[in-house]
């Protein structure tokens, strides 16, 4: 709105203001007429805040002193409008002059832009979409303010606070000073200039009951296990700045046992909150020590025997693990998380240096293996044309055995370096199954006159005439010699058939031989003598201990005399063999 505006306020209506401290500039009086002003304007509670865009804000009034309730208490000048409740706003920094200008022009202006503001403020259903449309002209200042001045002023109705029982602890002089009941004592907390004595208390209880309420809050956030300590802390901070700085009537001893509460129960809650950390925090540990452990496993392992490619994504995914475990999980305390950390660095630096060392040596044995097989398969090759069946089927044995010795080469050239030697021995394998096979069929015609041969051999035993049995396994021995070889698989069969025959043969001309022999006649024959003369000695000996009763004595000339007997009979029958 325009200064042109501007007239006179009714004496009745000028705010009265009581100061204890000087009054400021006179050029900053019209504001707190302007709020005087303000409380004609009929405006409802809710349409307030755009009331306060046009009309002069009640916190542009100088501000209160720490004993009276400062202007910028009240969020808008709607507030304060009805004077019937709460009377003129509060200032004791400021006096008015006799005869203030008022703003009284100001107000059927601002109340002519209630409507719009209305309208603006009122909830109304979401519109559908419509389709973009050119947009109206602007109307110029003039059109705007004619159309506004032709709308009518709705009716407001006044605000009415509800009553509080906080201002039992509170009185009101006769000089209308606040003062609030402390135990047996009473402190000064400001005054209300033109409001009776009951508004005054009302004023100062309701400040009351907000500190209140907002402890009230700050003890059910204390009782929500969700809400973190530092929360409480700070809100409780807050609280008591406000109490420290408050001026209000009410049950402040209520107060100070609230705040207590709260700080009681803000050290219990740390202290769960510390004991919940501190078992978070050794799970943590437990879940971080078991991936390093599992690193160091992996790390630990035996070059030849680990899988590279398995155990290289292991160690990935377990770092992966430890970076979600520092981004979500539970913090560690630094020593602990450091000396984890350096242990799992430590595992994956091993792997790694081990990783390359293992490729590096690999690479080296590999192109070693691939120049010793290159010389394998170059031999191998030059004996594949070879006939010299026996001889060279020994050397590619040895050749295989080197073969399996020289380690591996890379894939692709191992692969082509053994179809290269693979080739060659085939080749000559191949050769001499061809041979052999031809041979077999000869050697099926020798395996049938061998097998007649075995038959009239088999006529030889038993053996009841040496000589003639002598003479004919020579004949077929010659036979069996000049028939040749057999298949393979009946040779060991023949063989033995054979072999059977002539040991039977040569033991009979052995025990022959044994029993013609005159000297192994003569020892058995001396042999008899012997025993015969010791059992003749033994028996006078025996006759003798009987006669003198010496039974010791004939116990043990009997027992040598029946083993000297037992003797005696085997010679006598080695004796009768050798036809003694």
């Amino acid at each position: 709105m325009s200064d042109e505006t501007t007239s006179t306020t009714p004496a009745d209506e000028t705010v009265e203001v009581q100061a204890e401290t000087p009054p400021p500039a006179a050029e900053e009086t019209p504001a707190v007429e302007e709020t005087a002003a303000a409380e004609d304007v009929p405006v409802a509670t809710e349409e307030a805040p755009a009331i306060a865009e046009t009309a002069p804000a009640a916190d542009e009034t100088p501000v209160a002193t720490e004993q009276a309730p400062a202007v910028d208490e009240a969020p808008a000048v709607a507030e304060q409008a009805p004077a019937a409740e709460e009377g003129p706003a509060v200032e004791e920094t400021v006096a008015a002059p006799e005869e203030a200008p008022a703003v009284a022009e100001d107000v059927p202006a601002v109340a002519e832009d209630v409507p719009a503001v209305a309208e603006a403020v009122a909830p109304t259903p979401a519109p559908a979409p419509a389709p973009a449309a050119p947009k109206p002209a602007v109307p110029s200042p003039a059109a705007l303010a004619s159309k506004m001045a032709a709308r009518p002023t709705p009716p407001v109705a006044a605000i009415v606070h509800e009553h509080s029982d906080s201002a039992k602890f509170g009185r009101v002089d006769d000089e209308g000073h606040v003062f609030v009941k402390v135990g047996d004592e009473e402190r000064e907390v400001g005054s209300y200039p033109g409001a009776t004595p009951e508004e005054a208390l009302q004023y100062f209880a309701r400040k009351y009951d907000e500190i209140a309420s907002s402890a009230d809050l700050l003890v059910h956030r204390l009782a929500n296990p969700d809400v973190p300590a530092k929360e409480v802390a700070d809100g409780l901070s807050t609280l008591k700045d406000h109490i420290a700085e408050a001026h209000v009537v009410g049950d402040l001893a209520a107060l100070d046992a609230s705040v207590a509460s709260i700080e009681a129960g803000l050290a219990s809650k740390r202290e769960t909150e510390q004991a919940a950390r501190a078992e978070a925090r050794a799970a943590a540990t437990v879940e971080r020590e078991a991936i390093v452990a599992e690193a160091e496993t992996i790390a630990g392992q035996h070059p030849d025997q680990t899988q590279w490619k398995t155990s290289g994504e292991r160690m990935r995914s377990l770092l992966d693990t430890w970076k979600q475990h520092q981004r979500s999980g539970t913090k560690l305390d630094k020593p602990t998380e450091n000396a984890l950390w350096q242990r799992f660095s430590h595992a994956r630096n091993h792997f790694d240096k081990g990783r390359r060392t293992y490729f590096a040596q690999l690479d080296s044995t590999r192109a070693e293996a691939k120049g010793t097989k290159e010389s394998l398969v170059q031999e191998a090759e030059a004996l594949a044309t070879s006939q010299d069946w026996g001889p060279t089927a020994r050397a590619f044995k040895n050749l295989m055995d080197q073969w399996r010795q020289a380690g591996r080469a890379s894939r692709t050239e191992d692969d082509a370096l053994w179809e290269r030697f693979k080739a060659a021995q085939d080749a000559f394998f191949n050769a001499k199954d061809e041979v052999s096979a031809a041979e077999e069929e000869e050697f099926r015609a020798n395996l049938a006159v061998k097998e007649e041969l075995l038959k009239e051999a088999e006529q030889i035993l038993p053996v009841t005439d040496l000589e003639k049995a002598k003479s004919q396994l020579r004949t077929v021995q010659d036979k069996w010699d000049a028939a040749g070889k057999v298949p393979r698989a009946d040779i060991d069969r023949t063989e033995k058939a054979i072999r059977r025959i002539e040991t039977a043969v040569r033991e009979q001309d052995e025990k022959k031989w044994k029993s013609s022999n005159p000297e192994v006649a003569a020892r058995a024959n001396s042999m008899v003598t012997q025993l015969r003369s010791s059992i003749e000695t033994i028996e006078a000996d025996l006759a003798k201990a009987t006669a003198a009763g010496n039974d010791k004595k004939i116990k043990d000339l009997t027992a040598k005399l029946e083993s000297q007997q037992v003797w005696l009979k085997q010679a006598e029958a080695a004796g009768d063999e050798f036809g003694s």
